[in-house]
């Protein structure tokens, strides 16, 4: 039977009515919704942290005001009212969840913190630098649960690990090859695939104790996501989101981004193109940036804000249409307690609370960890004053100097009502449970010591130092000279280049933490107590304390 045969013209005008390009754009696919959510910086602040968050005051663009925020209470309740409505929606994380936390969580080494974000909904979350303090086998038992192999079971149930995933693609095992944790996690949002892409800093090893990485390599983090690229890319996935544990730090309010500068800067302009979101950490800055024609977001610390991302995602292409974020405050007064959040943290509080609010002593005034010019601060002469008391005693070391890093203390002692400090507060200005070490310098191993606070002249790390022991240093002058070697003194005698003395540094510190390694050629070492505890015995011998006037260190230009 013959079958009529159509015009060319007639041919084409079928063709073109069947084509998608020619339908009406109502008729077009609709693109899908998605809703992220991100924190960053946690640092298991499960209650406000004290200060709440800075911002610039409505009513006055010059001045800053300090709003109440943050806590795993509010957040989860604001987390719910921002996931409401939403049908697609995600929750991640872009590091240092855990790690320099308060003493509610750092007692069960974090794990009120892991699960708390856990009953949250948090899905998938970068590896930060914080979450390699106790090492990888630790940071391990936070994804997978179990008791801790020292202190064992000691909250109010087992622990049974995080229920959102790390993610680690510039982490390797030197051994191995592999990564500690998958590279990326990919999610389907009404059939279209979104990949997640977690990462730390490079320099993770030069910020964490060589004991917390060893065996671990930290390769770049623009070359570890464009090399992820092609494998994501035959996957079908053309939506890239990058958790990225390294920041920036902007000059504006918190959700502007005037001015940025910093690392985050940079990599993300290596970046490779297809990827579209970039939610960032670290810095403890809070900003909403577009950064090479990305999106990049960050969200303060400690909870005080939770980041949301809206995201339009074409049907057709599977990409990113656009994208555009709201830095959201978790104000304390706006949210209700979560009654899940509430029972949790009243359950660990049961075991925690009688250490927690013993009295330490009390100050006349905060002492704050605020360095000036020089870079010396009155809370940090006062540790490096409790831990020098600690080691003083012949049997307890024979120090005569002690010092101790910026990096390490992280809060300040806040005056409150009548000045009394508990033992808490002691710790949260030292949560990291370093044991102190005495060990033996020569006075040149005391100057290269010092010269290496400048290891990274954008960054430098200015030890605290004790009571009698002072110095002085010029900025003018280039690294490795820095430090005016007949201005460093004990109990004002020059600190003679062939004598010994004894040290205190932490443990961190002893091992060549933060870039000090001249630390680990000291002789004779003595290992002692506890940092927060020589702080705790230094109030209750002590109090009331006084911030001093800081002078022991000097800087010229």
């Amino acid at each position: 039977m013959n079958r009529p045969i159509l015009s060319t013209l007639a041919l084409s005008t079928a063709l073109l009515a069947l084509c998608p390009a020619s339908l009406p754009a109502a008729d077009a696919p609709a693109p899908v919704d998605l809703r992220i959510l991100a924190i960053n910086d946690f640092h298991g602040n499960l209650r406000p942290p004290a200060g709440g968050i800075r911002i610039t005051d409505p009513a006055d663009k010059t001045k800053k005001i300090a709003v109440p925020a943050g806590g795993a209470e509010y957040m989860a309740t604001l987390v719910k009212e921002l996931r409401d409505g939403h049908a697609n929606n995600i929750f991640v994380a872009a590091g240092d969840l855990i790690g320099a936390s308060p003493f509610l969580s750092a007692m069960f080494h974090d794990e009120p913190t892991i699960e708390s974000l856990s009953m949250m909904g948090l899905t998938v979350a970068s590896v930060g630098n914080h979450e390699f303090d106790e090492g990888k086998d630790e940071l391990l038992r936070m994804q997978n649960g179990g008791c801790h192999p020292v202190d064992h079971c000691q909250g109010p149930h087992p622990f049974t690990g995080a229920k959102f995933h790390y993610l680690a693609a510039s982490t390797f095992e030197k051994d191995t090859g592999k990564t500690i944790f998958p590279a990326y996690e990919i999610r389907d949002f009404d059939g279209i695939p979104v990949a997640f892409i977690g990462l730390t800093l490079k320099g993770t090893p030069n910020i964490v104790s060589p004991d917390g990485v060893a065996g671990l390599e930290f390769r770049d983090e623009a070359d570890t996501v464009n090399a992820l690229v092609p494998e994501l890319k035959a996957r079908g996935v053309e939506a890239i989101v990058v958790l990225i544990h390294e920041g920036g730090f902007p000059t504006g309010d918190y959700n502007e981004c005037p001015g940025i500068s910093g690392p985050i800067v940079d990599i993300v302009k290596k970046f490779d193109r297809a990827v579209d979101i970039v939610i960032s950490g670290h810095t403890h800055q809070a900003y909403v940036c577009d950064i090479d024609g990305r999106l990049v977001t960050s969200g303060d610390k400690y909870g005080t804000i939770v980041t949301t991302i809206d995201v339009k995602l074409d049907s057709v292409t599977r990409d990113v249409i656009s994208a555009k974020a709201d830095n959201v405050i978790v104000r304390n007064g706006a949210y209700a307690r979560d009654p899940d959040q509430t029972a949790l943290l009243a359950a660990y509080d049961k075991f925690a609370a009688p250490i927690a609010e013993r009295r330490a002593g009390s100050v006349t005034e905060t002492l704050s960890r605020a360095p000036n010019e020089a870079g010396e601060s009155p809370l940090g002469d006062m540790i490096a004053d409790a831990q020098l008391a600690a080691t003083h005693a012949d049997k307890a070391g024979g120090a005569v100097i002690a010092l101790t890093n910026p990096g390490g203390i992280r809060n300040d002692i806040l005056k409150q009502g009548d000045g009394a400090v508990t033992f808490a507060d002691v710790f949260a200005s030292q949560p990291f449970r370093n044991q102190l070490v005495t060990l033996t310098l020569t006075g040149a191993q005391i100057k290269d010591m010092l010269e290496q606070q400048w290891l990274d002249p954008k960054r430098p790390r200015i030890l605290q130092v004790s009571r009698g022991f002072s110095y002085s240093w010029d900025n003018a002058k280039p690294y490795g000279e820095r430090v005016i070697a007949d201005s460093i003194s004990l109990n004002g005698t020059r600190i003679e280049p062939s004598q010994t003395y004894r040290i205190t540094v932490n443990n961190y510190l002893a091992v060549g933490g933060d870039g000090f390694t001249v630390l680990k050629e000291g002789k004779t070492p003595l290992t002692g107590g506890y940092d927060a505890d020589a702080l705790d015995a230094y109030f209750k011998a002590n109090s009331p304390l006084s911030p001093g006037q800081p002078e022991r260190i000097t800087r010229v230009n």
